[in-house]
């Protein structure tokens, strides 16, 4: 049998030695799935690949709702297959459990074509443990991976974060004037779009030089709504960017918010249908209901609680293909306001992390800007339950804030900040949001922004869009910006790594180091733009 040498991820080599020997390792137990007895190293072996057979494709990760114990593996396949299965094992256990996966699909209303996305649940889990898998059906390869779980209680880890990423390949049709036809006949015409870029595919390589346990991607993963608008096959760039992003994403979990080119006209009642076949993240009370499911939801890592929203429920500007606002009639505020009540109350929790899409602070002059509507709908809750960090996209650029809490009597419920330290925050105090909306996004704005401490916010929109338009235009105030910490007024592309130190109880003290990088080339080569470190006391901690 001839192993497949592109299959074998770094870091396996030494695992892979051991699996071949076979044995059982700890996990879930082996799903019964009719066939005779796996092979002795099914991590490793591969059977010829049957011609007509799609291939497993965009292999990624998400932690489940512990993700201490549990994991998903999914992969997509443009037609049915049968048996889609994961087999698991460990370095030290060889092989072990063969967990069947769950189809799920949908029929994209533009190009009408289908998409499977196959699902397999891992519990069972041990903490802070490395396991190897393989993701394969019915006469295909199998694909492998390898991922670490989260910790259990106070322990050292690393996260990353950006948003705003796209596909290399994102190009935008050409319409020619006065009805002119191709000159390629029935063949578009592309150009080079103003999305796409090589930085969405450098920015992988760059992830994996940190190697941090998970990734928070911070809305408008793919931009398949901005590709479908101009002439291309949305599932086709959501393929893309599983395809491309598989490099990290089989290794470690990203874990995504959904932001307005999220939502895809006539896919479903929001337009999430793709969204939501594409990830299994962890439940919440939007799984209550199929049109909500998966839109919000929250984890736990260490002694971080982690919280993700899809804010173009709250937010008032016009930026999806279907205007949203209110679509959860309150349901998101309520469960966004019992999950900080929890977690503040919980004293394994230090931290309180929210990844959203739409920024509650922003500089540009001519971007879409801060909004008023998520000021007011969630600061107060922010500030109420002492949420500690923001992350958020949809500004493609760089910034961040100085801890805020409470606001301004303007219209504009402009933030106030606690401190003015540049390189050290206390969140005890003050949230500090960051716009991290530079993932690889071709339409950068970093040189748009105000030079003096100011920013725009949406606080109203026009009645009807401008001739040609696809939204309402936004009514804008401009603000001082006395919150401003930093805005990278250079780089065209970035993303931030969080390295989480929970000190020790005597000392009282918790740490997050903050790091954001540029990055260059197709080895994703980092360059530090901004270092600052956050700080608060431990919950159990007597400093």
């Amino acid at each position: 049998m001839t192993i497949a040498r592109r299959s074998i991820l770094k870091g396996t080599s030494v695992a892979g030695a051991a699996l071949v020997g076979g044995g059982a390792v700890a996990g879930p137990a082996a799903a019964d799935d009719g066939a005779a007895d796996p092979p002795a190293s099914p991590l490793l072996q591969a059977r010829p690949h049957r011609i007509g057979v799609p291939s497993v494709s965009g292999l990624h990760l998400q932690f489940g709702s512990d993700p201490a114990t549990e994991m998903t593996v999914s992969w997509l396949t443009p037609q049915s297959v049968r048996r889609p299965l994961v087999r698991l094992g460990t370095p030290e256990g060889g092989t072990g459990a063969v967990v069947e996966a769950e189809t799920r699909t949908y029929r994209d209303s533009l190009g009408k074509d289908e998409v499977y996305v196959h699902h397999a649940r891992l519990t069972g889990l041990r903490p802070a443990t490395t396991y190897l898998y393989s993701a394969g059906h019915d006469g295909a390869n199998p694909e492998t991976g390898t991922f670490t779980t989260a910790p259990r209680g106070r322990t050292p880890f690393t996260f990353t974060s950006f948003g705003d990423q796209a596909t290399p390949n994102l190009r935008r049709k050409v319409d020619f004037p006065n009805g002119m036809p191709s000159p390629l006949g029935k063949y578009p015409v592309y150009t080079t779009s103003q999305i796409g870029s090589p930085h969405a595919a450098d920015i992988v390589a760059a992830v994996e030089r940190v190697g941090p346990l998970f990734n928070l991607v911070n809305g408008d993963l793919c931009y398949a709504s901005y590709g479908g608008r101009h002439g291309q096959s949305r599932t086709a760039i959501w393929a893309d960017w599983f395809i491309n992003n598989s490099r990290s994403t089989r290794l470690r979990p990203w874990m995504p918010c959904a932001g307005n080119h999220e939502n895809e006209g006539g896919n479903g009642p929001i337009g999430a249908a793709g969204y939501q076949a594409y990830f299994t993240l962890p439940a919440s009370a939007a799984d209550r209901d199929e049109e909500t499911r998966g839109m919000w939801y929250a984890f736990t890592v260490g002694s971080v609680r982690f919280i993700s929203l899809a804010n173009d429920d709250v937010a008032i500007q016009n930026s999806g293909e279907t205007y949203l606002r209110g679509y959860s009639g309150g349901a998101q505020q309520r469960w966004l306001e019992r999950e900080l009540r929890t977690a503040r109350g919980d004293r394994g929790i230090d931290w309180v992390v929210v990844c959203m899409h739409h920024p509650m602070i922003s500089s540009s002059q001519h971007g879409s800007g801060s909004d008023l509507g998520i000021r007011e709908a969630w600061g107060p809750l922010f500030d109420a339950y002492g949420v500690d960090l923001v992350v958020s996209g949809h500004e493609h650029y760089y910034e961040r804030s100085h801890p805020v809490r409470g606001t301004l009597p303007n219209d504009a419920r402009t933030p106030v900040p606690t401190g003015t330290d540049p390189r050290l925050a206390d969140t005890g105090r003050g949230t500090v949001h960051m716009v991290i909306g530079a993932g690889g996004n071709a339409a950068t704005t970093q040189d748009d922004l105000f030079e003096r401490p100011q920013g725009r916010v949406v606080i109203g929109l026009a009645d009807r869009p401008a001739p040609g338009a696809p939204y309402r235009e936004s009514i804008w105030l401009t603000e001082d910006a006395p919150w401003a910490a930093y805005q990278d007024r250079t780089h065209t592309h970035g993303f931030a790594a969080f390295e989480v130190d929970p000190g020790d109880r005597r000392g009282g003290t918790t740490t997050m180091r903050v790091t954001y990088y540029t990055f260059d080339g197709p080895h994703g080569d980092l360059t530090p733009v901004d270092t600052f470190t956050l700080h608060r006391r431990r919950t159990d901690g007597h400093g």
